[in-house]
């Protein structure tokens, strides 16, 4: 039986809204992961939420924050 299709929209409710991007920033993390084993690729992958919160996965040690810090809200790049 195939889910549901959902339209894409913002959520109003923003504990809805939340969780939603909870759940979807954990499977987005977890693709990654599957992408660099499977395909030994090098996968960074960057997140911020609504309120500028910063989240990150590297699959390899070379690539850190710092690498990146260009892409960053200029409060959050100011040891650089």
């Amino acid at each position: 039986m195939a889910q549901k299709k959902i339209e894409i929209k913002r959520i109003a409710n923003s504990s809805a809204r939340q969780l939603t991007f909870s759940k979807r920033r954990r499977g987005l993390f977890k693709k990654a992961r599957e992408l660099s084993i499977l395909c030994e690729a090098d996968v960074a992958l960057l997140v911020f939420s609504s309120t500028g919160k910063l989240y990150e996965y590297s699959s390899s040690s070379r690539y850190s924050l710092k690498h990146y810090s260009h892409f960053l809200p200029s409060s959050s790049n100011s040891n650089s």
